[in-house]
């Protein structure tokens, strides 16, 4: 049978159906027209791509649909024809083909559905729909007028085909109700349509009681709130609720827009909750965390570069290249009045003044101070705050350390930036990166406030013991700053001029009562602390001061006389120990300058020759880098072996043993190349390497000697230790330059690039 289609988008009309819809396409429009015109049927069916245009294959169509009577039409002004149409019966597509302007269709009914010989089973099923239909009239009220007609139909097809008519189906169950052919299988369906809504309704009623009931419990405190108001109003107090009082503030908050309207909104939620429960402890937190940030609240800078001239010498000792590129940077931010530009990030050893110059510096300009210590900080969240989710939130120790500061351009201090590190709870250098880039930390986002917050009036100033352990992408953003160790004579004034009157002041004592002569101090310099800082200076210096104070008590005397005699009876035995050079040349022991955190070390590389296989040994505890200098030292004494009257064979007959002393200490570093090249060419060759002689450098494969780092301090252990004669790099030149006289007074240093000059320098004369 030839009908014309209709093609239906995301609809399917089942027997019994009456549906009205618009016509928009000029294909179904033509249809409809057709249908009119010749009173024939027309066959609608669903399209299986909704958004095709122009379904005119057999492959566009779903496989059913259903014949149908087009019971009226109406134009519409805009164009549209809106029609009604009612469905008589399904049938199936076997084919379809362009006619004009309008898609033909042969199809095959394939049932009214066929009729059931089994009353019995007739009447259970019709039964179970009935009472499956009860259960959903309950749980679904908007069905109930036309499921309770449903309730007095008698016969299970008027059943069925009225429930598919009014039941609300999706696309995919009517299509798959259209496709079925007998009356069991239609009706089992039917009845897992039931049970699979009576689930649904189920849920869905228990969640709209739940949010009822919240809704009402809410409307109640509000009216109670309210009748509260007006009864306090009428008894002529003046008491006003938090969420007024913090409406007020806000409003006098200076702060950008966006900041108060989030307020705004959380106060609103803060008054709708009972002060009593644990959400509104949360959320009068955070409201009064934001009133306490100070976002537009600002200090008056002073620019006064005299001033801040005075205060760093005031505060410190020496250090006259540090104090001047500090003074350039006030300068420029004065001139240029913004505080972005450089991040100072001053580098150095424990007890150098770190710190205290960032004190020093916010007190020049008249900024509020805020120290941040970042040491062992793992956690991301550390830097950028919880979120509000988890119990215990708080605001990151940036917006804390804003809300300390009051104002909202402090300097502050990013204390061991070098100690950071990351894990499972996220990178703590990748926080770091948004908030010292000035390209980003105008809107930093802390994940507890919410709000983005303005870092860009805020002076940054870091500190790390080493520059080596920085991140790099963090490094980049930081201008370093080389805050070196002391020299004795400067840690001499510094303990003078500046640790004894403070320890003095802090235990109780004057100037008269605890006189301390030059000597006295030297030997605490000396014999009682080995750093690089000051900071163990200033302990003994305080333990003297205590036994002092002691002793006036005890003896009922008026003062005391440090002499040098007296500070060692107070402190006991001497703890600092310098290797002294060597008394005489000897062959396989030869003198290094290393680095530590604490400052300049000597340190002895020692080898020995026995029967082998050509084996190097290594112990002392040494890292990769020094392993890899080693070998490299190795492979170079080999090439110019011969040079020096060693065998070839010999390399291949005895095993060599390399030894750096004190091996419970962790040794590493790459400016031990030379030193222990040196000493394997003096094991292997025999020849004495001279006694009062140190050296430090890097080498390579060709015989080359790299530049090394920490120059000044690897300079000073030399002094200590009593050594008179130094190797150093040719490139640390410039280095060398800027000391002061006082470090190199008293050495002989000699510039090398090649090993055959470390060489030439480092062996005693043949005669």
């Amino acid at each position: 049978m030839l009908i014309p289609v209709l093609a239906l988008r995301d609809l399917v009309i089942l027997p019994r159906m009456r549906v009205t819809f618009d016509l928009d396409r000029d294909l179904s429009k033509n249809a409809a027209k057709y249908v009119l015109k010749h009173k024939s049927r027309i066959f609608a069916v669903c399209q299986k791509d909704g958004a095709e245009d122009y379904p005119e294959t057999l492959s566009a169509l779903e496989e059913y649909g259903c014949v149908c009577r087009l019971t009226q039409m109406v134009t519409l002004p805009d164009g549209t024809v809106r029609v009604v149409v009612e469905g008589d019966e399904a049938a199936t597509i076997n084919g379809v083909y362009r006619e004009n302007d309008i898609i033909m269709a042969d199809i095959e009914s394939f049932r009214s559905y066929y009729a059931m010989n089994d009353a019995a089973l007739h009447e259970a099923l019709l039964r179970s729909l009935k009472e499956e239909l009860i259960e959903y009239i309950k749980l679904n009220n908007q069905f109930s007028a036309p499921g309770k007609a449903l309730l007095s139909v008698r016969t299970l097809h008027e059943f069925l085909e009225a429930a598919l008519a009014q039941l609300p189906l999706s696309t995919r169950d009517c299509l798959e109700f259209i496709s079925i052919s007998r009356y069991e299988d239609a009706a089992k369906k039917l009845l897992r349509y039931f049970e699979r809504e009576h689930e649904v309704l189920l849920i869905k009623n228990e969640i709209q009681s739940e949010v009822k009931e919240r809704l009402d419990r809410n409307q109640k405190e509000y009216v109670l709130r309210e009748q509260m108001r007006v009864i306090r109003g009428e008894l002529g107090e003046d008491e006003q609720s938090e969420a007024e009082e913090f409406l007020e503030k806000t409003e006098q908050l200076d702060a950008p827009d966006e900041v108060k309207e989030k307020l705004k909104k959380e106060i609103s939620r803060f008054a709708m909750i009972p002060s009593s429960s644990q959400e509104g402890t949360i959320s009068r937190t955070y409201i009064e965390t934001l009133l306490e940030l100070p976002w537009q609240k600002r200090s008056e800078d002073s620019g006064d570069i005299r001033m801040a001239r005075e205060i760093l010498d005031r505060d410190h000792y020496g250090m006259e290249k540090i104090k001047e590129r500090i003074l350039e940077f006030l300068a420029v931010r004065t001139f240029t009045g913004e505080a972005g530009g450089s991040i100072l990030c001053l580098v150095g050893p424990p007890g150098t003044g770190k710190t205290s110059i960032a004190k020093s510096v916010a007190e020049a300009l008249n900024k509020k101070y805020v120290r941040i210590s970042l040491g062992g900080v793992r956690d991301e969240a550390e830097i950028r705050g919880h979120r509000r989710t988890y119990i215990g939130a708080l605001p990151g120790r940036i917006a804390a350390g804003l809300k300390r500061a009051g104002v909202c351009n402090p300097l502050m201090l990013l204390d061991e930036i070098d100690k950071t590190g990351s894990d499972y709870k996220g990178d703590v250098a990748s926080a770091l990166l948004e908030v010292l880039d000035s390209e980003q930390n105008v809107r930093f986002s802390d994940h507890y406030v919410e709000v983005p917050i303005d870092l860009s009036h805020v002076l940054f100033i870091a500190t790390a013991n080493s520059s080596e352990t920085i991140p790099r992408p963090l490094l980049d953003r930081m201008e370093i700053i080389e805050v070196s160790g002391y020299t004795e004579n400067e840690k001499f004034h510094i303990a003078k001029d500046y640790l004894l009157p403070k320890q003095l002041v802090k235990n109780g004592l004057t100037a008269e009562q605890a006189v301390f002569t030059d000597d006295a101090i030297r030997k605490l310099i000396h014999s009682y602390t080995r750093e690089a800082g000051v900071r163990n200076l200033e302990r003994k210096i305080g333990q003297v001061c205590r036994k002092a104070a002691m002793e006036i008590l005890s003896d009922g005397i008026k003062s005391v006389y440090i002499t040098e005699e007296k500070a060692t009876e107070y402190l006991g035995k001497e703890i600092a120990r310098f290797n002294p050079a060597n008394e005489k040349n000897q062959t396989g022991i030869v003198r290094g300058l290393a680095w530590t955190a604490v400052g300049g070390d000597t340190l002895e590389v020692e080898v020995n020759i026995m029967p082998g296989e050509g084996k190097l040994q290594l112990t002392g505890q040494l890292g990769d880098i020094m392993k890899e200098s080693a070998g490299a030292g190795l492979t170079f004494v080999r090439s110019v072996a011969s040079r020096y009257g060693v065998d070839e064979e010999f390399f291949k007959k005895n095993d060599i043993h390399l030894h750096v002393p004190e091996g419970a200490v962790p040794k590493d570093g790459p400016s031990a190349g030379i030193t222990m090249a040196v000493a394997i060419l003096s094991a292997v060759s025999g020849r004495r390497v001279l006694a009062d002689l140190a050296m430090t450098g890097e080498i390579t494969l060709r015989g080359r000697v790299l530049p090394i780092g920490g120059l000044k301090e690897k300079l000073l252990a030399a002094k200590l230790a009593g050594i008179h004669r130094v190797i150093v790099p040719a490139k640390n030149a410039r280095d060398i330059d800027e000391l002061s006289a006082e470090i190199t007074d008293g050495l002989d240093i000699h510039l090398v690039e090649t090993m055959e000059e470390v060489i030439e320098l480092s062996f005693e004369k043949e005669a």
